[in-house]
């Protein structure tokens, strides 16, 4: 007989019942090290009181009222991440999922409107991960994702990661949108260099195409800038956040320029939820936090503190573990051991780590984290290696 909830995930079995800043307390009574931050969503860690403080505040005022009327909370949300960054206007979503369903909708009216309906083709990258909707999974194209839901939706052309010589081949006269992760999550930590993202604008702009970043796991301070891109100099035309933009609380949104939205008219595009009084009371509270130069600047400090406490580790058990990967505190350990077998490992010394592909096993803790919960943390991948080692 099928589980009451549809049997999608092989969840772990571990039973949270309370969050403290980076820990996590078990039913029984356990404190797990949260170094996974709910998959790079818990910007700020668990039941921070700025945080608690804006939500409790709003639900005593005013919960959702939907899109049909001016929204105070999502207007300021808009004008903060204007401002903050290259974008020209905002759509609210609840995910990074639907965020994707938006980028490629919008990177098509774009060039409809233009007067080129031929242009549909958006180039992806193997390895990617864009989310789980028909869009999204037909973006990343691989096996997994879409196996068993054809016909999968047309208009993607993928590439090879990091094959930049490559994509000017691939342009045809359909080709709409350029679409990466400046750094693969799911994927395995993967970083495109930041030469090639330059390289990647230059193309977009000589192609007359659009650029669409997405920044859903990578974005909101996590690698030390408040968008990951910042650190190659570039902007987009079109990006995805989610994620860490709520810090819990379901929230994601599409930022792009004037000229990239400007086919996205009134009856284009809806959404019921998407940014809600109450998502974007906590998501307004995120983005003053984190877009803080002295809290970035941290985030860059703390992420040297674990990369150095991270080599020694790599030389205290080089048959356990084969590279360090990513950028500021989005940090992939390429495994030589099974990867999972390792996550379970750190279960086993109350230490929550996330599983990738390419063999990888992720850190993608509170961006607050404290400095002994970075020396704590690196103790306990310590002790899950030498479990292993042990087996």
């Amino acid at each position: 007989m099928i589980a009451s909830v549809l049997p999608t995930y092989n969840r772990a079995p571990l039973h949270f019942v309370k969050g403290e800043g980076s820990w996590l307390i078990a039913a029984d009574g356990r404190r797990y090290l949260d170094m996974g931050s709910g998959i790079a969503v818990n910007a700020l860690g668990h039941a921070h009181p700025a945080l608690v403080d804006a939500l409790t505040s709003q639900a005593q005022n005013l919960w959702h009222v939907s899109n049909l009327y001016e929204i105070p909370q999502q207007q300021t949300l808009a004008d903060k991440l204007v401002d903050l960054t290259f974008a020209d206007t905002v759509f609210f979503t609840n995910s990074g999922t639907e965020a994707c369903e938006l980028a490629v909708k919008m990177a098509r009216k774009y060039h409809y409107e233009q007067g080129n309906p031929e242009k549909v083709e958006i180039i992806t990258f193997d390895g990617a991960f864009h989310g789980r909707s028909s869009a999204g999974i037909a973006a990343s194209g691989g096996d997994k994702m879409v196996k068993g839901f054809g016909p999968i939706l047309p208009g993607f052309v993928k590439l090879a990661f990091g094959d930049i010589d490559g994509i000017t081949n691939a342009i045809t006269e359909e080709t709409a949108a350029i679409l990466i992760e400046p750094i693969q999550g799911e994927g395995g930590i993967r970083q495109l260099p930041d030469a090639d993202l330059k390289v990647l604008r230059q193309i977009c702009d000589a192609y007359g195409i659009l650029l669409i970043l997405d920044e859903v796991q990578c974005g909101v301070g996590r690698t030390g800038k408040l968008f990951a891109h910042e650190w190659a100099g570039i902007t987009p035309d079109i990006m995805m956040v989610a994620k860490g933009i709520g810090g819990g609380f379901p929230l994601g949104a599409v930022l792009a320029t004037q000229e990239a939205a400007s086919g996205m008219v009134a009856g284009t595009h809806g959404s019921t939820y998407g940014g809600n009084p109450l998502g974007c009371a906590v998501g307004n509270v995120v983005i003053d936090h984190v877009a803080d130069d002295a809290f970035l600047a941290e985030v860059q400090r703390k992420s040297g503190l674990l990369r150095q406490k991270l080599e020694g580790l790599l030389a205290e058990h080089p048959d356990v573990f084969e590279d360090i990967r990513g950028a500021g505190l989005m940090i992939g350990l390429k495994c030589k051991v099974a990867n999972t077998d390792f996550v379970q490992a750190a279960y086993d010394c109350e230490l929550v780590t996330v599983p990738a592909g390419d063999n990888v096993i992720r850190l993608l803790p509170a961006l607050n984290i404290t400095d002994a919960d970075i020396t704590e943390a690196v103790t306990r991948l310590d002790a899950a290696a030498q479990k292993i080692n042990a087996a």
